[in-house]
């Protein structure tokens, strides 16, 4: 097996562990999809705004969560703004603890916000990481091919 045939078979194992391991869902397969030659890096630049958009909201919910009298109002946009973005990249997980997330919020809840708060960034970071690597082999198999087609 050539190089870039061993290369094509990692990424296509990889991609499908992200999914088996439920970390995305078929939202990611459809973005993908509105991917052509006009727009390359189309699902990167999607990607990299939800990277940008949770980050800050993350922040915001950790300050709003340790004011002394919380708004859960502005708490529960902010979930459910993040749960919205993971949704529309197929963030499986995350979305999973943005739901979980606004119920403890609708409850006024807290602790239960905070332990929320905590598995949403661990979802976050997760999918992060393996959407970087995702994008990062994926270079890596365009560059390959492209110097293997010459």
């Amino acid at each position: 097996m050539d190089g870039v045939a061993q290369l094509r078979r990692q990424f296509a194992e990889y991609t499908n562990s992200l999914f088996q391991e439920g970390i995305l869902n078929q939202q990611f397969n459809q973005l993908q999809q509105l991917q052509d030659e006009s727009n390359p890096n189309f699902v990167f630049e999607v990607v990299s705004l939800f990277f940008q958009d949770s980050e800050r909201l993350l922040n915001e919910l950790a300050i709003v969560l340790i004011q002394e009298n919380i708004n859960f109002r502005k708490v529960d946009a902010h979930v459910h703004q993040l749960k919205g973005s993971s949704s529309s990249i197929g963030a499986n997980r995350v979305q999973d603890a943005c739901i979980a997330f606004k119920r403890y919020c609708e409850a006024q809840n807290i602790e239960g916000c905070l332990k929320c708060l905590q598995q949403v960034k661990t979802e976050y970071f997760l999918v992060k990481n393996k959407l970087e690597a995702f994008f990062k082999m994926e270079q890596q198999l365009s560059a390959a091919s492209q110097s293997g087609s010459k």
